[in-house]
């Protein structure tokens, strides 16, 4: 099975090496390129050729910032590819009507459609220790079953197209949700001149504990968000997502609401391509 993946940023580039290492036959493609470049630099088989890249290629692995990129690449009048016969992996991180939506345009153009939604970053693709939760038919998940376990221990089906795509917005909420919680928790301990050390030693030992509060928490006491992994404008992305798809189903929207205006505060600070923890600095402005 040859694979094209398109789409070589923060996440595309480990996620192609990862599949390289593993032994499948890949090649890479970016819009861009610069990222392009330095995919090749660390040994990434790439192409500037996007039709050829397409047209060698039994699968095409999408690691694609948003609907709009996704369309752009593959169903562009000017791109003109050729889709017949091929299956589609769709990795990264969109709506549900969206993914649906792709998913009828590829099949009206013969080709096959998955979901599968990653949760984690660099260090777990680098891993295979990646979250996949897959959405599409049984017989595309079996198909691309070798693939999603050199990059996740346990990848799971969890139904049709689009329910992927749900349960990943449903955890990326969290994200936004877990790390505004801790920050106003965190700043209320800081003004208070009390010592954060016994505050996580209490919080470690209780139900409220996540492991993602300790994770960010030597960034948010050294204000040092550089070389993100995750950065705030893609979790802003993704609760912009979460919040009108609750609005779709009747889920009340004025917490994602509130949640994406306070990143939209970090975003005004020029915190954007930082760390998503940088929202700590819009949530307790004041430094130390």
């Amino acid at each position: 099975m040859k694979i094209a993946q398109l789409g070589l940023g923060l996440m595309g580039i480990p996620i192609a090496l990862r599949l390289q290492q593993q032994g499948f036959d890949i090649t890479g493609w970016n819009r861009g390129g610069e990222q392009l470049e330095r995919a090749a630099e660390q040994g990434l088989a790439v192409s500037r050729d996007l039709a050829a890249a397409v047209g060698a290629a039994d699968l095409l692995v999408l690691t694609l910032s948003d609907k709009k990129a996704i369309e752009g690449v593959l169903f562009s009048t000017g791109s003109k590819l050729s889709l017949a016969g091929k299956r589609v992996l769709q990795m990264g991180t969109i709506g549900l009507a969206e993914s649906r939506e792709i998913a009828a345009r590829c099949e009206a153009a013969g080709a096959r459609y998955l979901e599968a939604p990653v949760l984690g970053s660099i260090p777990e693709a680098k891993a295979g220790t990646l979250i996949i939760m897959a959405g599409g038919d049984a017989a595309d998940y079996d198909a691309c079953l070798p693939l999603l376990e050199a990059l996740g221990q346990a990848p799971e089906r969890v139904g049709a197209v689009g329910q992927g795509a749900a349960l990943k917005l449903a955890m990326n909420q969290l994200i936004a949700s877990l790390t505004t919680g801790f920050s106003l928790s965190l700043g209320l301990v800081r003004s208070e001149g009390l010592d954060v050390e016994r505050f996580m030693a209490l919080l470690r030992t209780s139900a409220l504990y996540a492991p993602t509060f300790d994770k960010k928490l030597g960034k948010m006491m050294t204000h040092d968000y550089a070389n993100p992994n995750f950065p705030l404008k893609h979790l802003i992305k993704d609760v912009d997502l979460f919040t009108r798809v609750a609005r779709e189903c009747g889920i009340d929207p004025s917490v994602p609401e509130a949640l994406s205006a306070q990143l939209e505060k970090g975003r005004d600070m020029g915190l954007a391509d930082e760390d998503y923890s940088a929202l700590c600095e819009s949530v307790n402005p004041q430094r130390d």
